[in-house]
């Protein structure tokens, strides 16, 4: 029998390593061998996609339900892999000058469940609610919603396969048996296999295309980093536009229609009834209405695990994915360091446990560290209270979204190369209708005015001229800053893939390739020996600045890389430890044994995308 398992490892290992160095034939870099030297790939002229918003009698976003049927049915994580939030509509939403809501006791909200598809003999029962917007002008068409139910699901398995059914048996009103698998238990080699990231999706021909993509990868759960339906760039009447402040420059108050909220969610159904969905705001959730209250449609639409994970409100929370801890933030409510927010966050870091997740990933719309043009320093207000905290803390990458383009950062802290700062990934290229962000601030003519950057809403200013490096005295770069890796202007998504408790693989795809081809990738790769805590606690704490050379793909030498180094020019991942590569032999025949299994419904396809 031992050499059976000899032979298993000699056959298994190559194909583990060469996954690790090797997409699409070429070697993949790791963080270890930056910082790299800015690249910035030119604009293909021949592909702008299809940036039109899909039209209200589209067949993908019809109503097909009839009389409390649930639709819009979605499935979303509580704050450990025991628990998630099962969440649907039932009933018609109204729109017009005169709506009435209705009465959320109408329907029931119950879920059936169970490991197998004939045996769901668990049901749980949930709560119901609907919202309204309302506008103060006469003329102005008001909406109110269906009746939104969500209910948890408690006690359940890690990486476990359950069947489910909602909405009322007693009417009779219930779905479809739908699916979905649990994350996997928290611990240091336990992940999820595939995470999509994707942000500002809008409901465009782009968007089916990144969604079409997206499904392909065969995801086990999905972020939105903000800026769903895009219903604010509309009057309440449909017309739509986009640019909103450019065609109505005169109505009485930012108008949105409702209904696009309602076609969004029939449009997302095939993948997040199965896949789940954590979703951030963004500035397009905002949507005011009377009492200039905010943020509605976003807070109710989905269900949060911030009672779970100890926040009181929608616009922050966090959770676990197996060995991830993800923290979501607000850039569009108080982030002060006397708010409750920050101090939130800082419990909640504090709370993380590393041995046990040892990933810590930060999401939040507005991004800090972005070179185009568009939102250039928008966000620096909320950079400036919460940078040190997330460093101190050593958050390893952050995704955001809001610019509609592509970019990775070096690893970067208050604007200085760091090898223990986190990655920034920059993933606002979903495809909604405002189209593709295409300028660069260092490009002539295209550094924005100071004043013209704080983010309208949250109000504030922070961003002024840098005192330091190769932009002394100035607000915009002189060339591409050196704390940007890669950027680029196309529509898209990437996948996160945790390899262990030290590599992690990032590939983004773009919508105008075939799928599985990769726009780009890395290895990020996590060092805590090198980046202790107290080490980073002091360095953000008396504010020493550490700025390093930026080298041509070359790795440092290996005094600073540590595990030997990397050989220029391979771009081979620093090997794991000796232990893990057993580890991932086990982790490539048991994912291979699921994927035999991860669709049991043939029934549920990818909705036609438009490339």
């Amino acid at each position: 029998m031992g050499s059976v398992s000899l032979f298993m490892v000699a056959v298994f290992v190559p194909v583990v390593m060469g996954s690790l160095s090797f997409v699409n034939g070429e070697g993949i870099p790791t963080t270890v061998d930056g910082p790299f030297k800015p690249v910035t790939v030119p604009l293909d002229k021949s592909f702008r996609g299809h940036a039109v918003d899909l039209p209200d009698d589209d067949p993908r976003i019809q109503r097909t339900v009839t009389g409390w049927e649930p639709e819009q049915i979605s499935v979303s994580l509580s704050s450990n892999h025991d628990s998630v939030w099962i969440s649907w509509i039932t009933g018609e939403f109204q729109i017009g000058e005169n709506v009435k809501e209705w009465d959320p006791k109408t329907v029931g909200s119950i879920v059936k469940y169970g490991r197998w598809r004939f045996a769901m003999t668990s049901e749980a029962v949930g709560r119901s609610l609907v919202y309204s917007q309302l506008y103060p002008f006469q003329g102005l068409q008001n909406y109110t919603s269906g009746i939104i139910h969500h209910v948890r699901l408690t006690g359940l398995e890690p990486n476990t396969l359950y069947y489910y059914q909602c909405g009322d048996p007693s009417i009779p009103a219930m779905s479809d048996v739908h699916y979905f698998r649990t994350m996997p238990a928290s611990g240091p080699r336990s992940y999820p296999a595939r995470i999509a990231i994707v942000g500002d999706l809008g409901l465009t021909y782009n968007t089916t295309s990144t969604i079409g993509h997206l499904m392909s990868n065969d995801p086990d759960l999905v972020l939105l980093i903000g800026d769903a339906s895009y219903a604010n760039l509309y009057l309440t009447n449909g017309t739509g536009a986009d640019c909103y402040s450019c065609s109505f420059p005169d109505t009485p108050i930012h108008e949105t229609y409702q209904p696009r909220w309602d076609y969004w969610g029939r449009f997302m159904q095939p993948l997040v009834s199965k896949v789940p969905l954590m979703m951030i705001e963004g500035n397009h959730e905002i949507e005011e209405q009377i009492e200039k209250k905010t943020f509605v449609a976003y807070s109710v639409r989905f269900a949060f695990p911030s009672e779970e994970s100890g926040s009181s409100s929608t616009f922050y929370y966090s959770f676990n994915a197996g060995g991830i801890h993800f923290v979501m933030l607000g850039g569009y409510t108080d982030y002060n360091k006397s708010g409750d927010q920050f101090r939130w966050l800082k419990t909640d870091l504090a709370k993380v446990d590393r041995k046990v997740t040892p990933w810590l990933v930060a999401t939040w719309h507005p991004p800090w560290y972005s070179t185009y043009t568009a939102h250039y320093r928008e966000a620096e207000c909320m950079r400036v209270e919460m940078e040190d905290l997330l460093y101190k803390y050593g958050v390893d990458i952050v995704f955001t979204g809001h610019v509609h383009a592509y970019e990775r950062s070096n690893r970067v802290y208050n604007y200085n190369l760091d090898p223990c700062g986190p990655v920034h990934i920059i993933i606002g290229d979903g495809g909604n209708r405002e189209k593709m962000t295409i300028t660069h601030a260092e490009e002539p003519g295209n550094c924005p005015e100071p004043s013209t950057t704080p983010d309208k809403f949250m109000g504030g200013f922070c961003a002024f001229n840098f005192t330091s490096g190769p932009a002394t005295g100035k607000f915009c770069w002189d060339s591409q800053p050196d704390y940007s890796a890669y950027r680029e202007s196309s529509f898209g998504h990437g996948i996160l893939e945790m390899k262990n408790e030290t590599h992690a693989l990032w590939t983004w795809h773009r919508n105008q390739d075939a799928y599985g081809t990769i726009g780009d990738a890395v290895y990020i790769v996590r060092q805590p020996d090198r980046c202790r805590m107290n080490d980073r606690t002091n360095k953000s704490m008396i504010g020493i600045e550490l700025v390093l050379t930026t080298q041509s793909n070359e790795a440092l030498d290996s005094s600073v890389v540590g595990n030997g180094g990397v050989s220029p020019g391979l771009f081979s991942p620093v090997p794991a430890p000796p232990p893990l590569i057993g580890v991932a032999v086990v982790v490539v025949v048991v994912v291979g044994t699921f994927g035999l299994f991860r669709d049991p419904d043939p029934s549920v396809a990818i909705p036609p995308a438009d490339l």
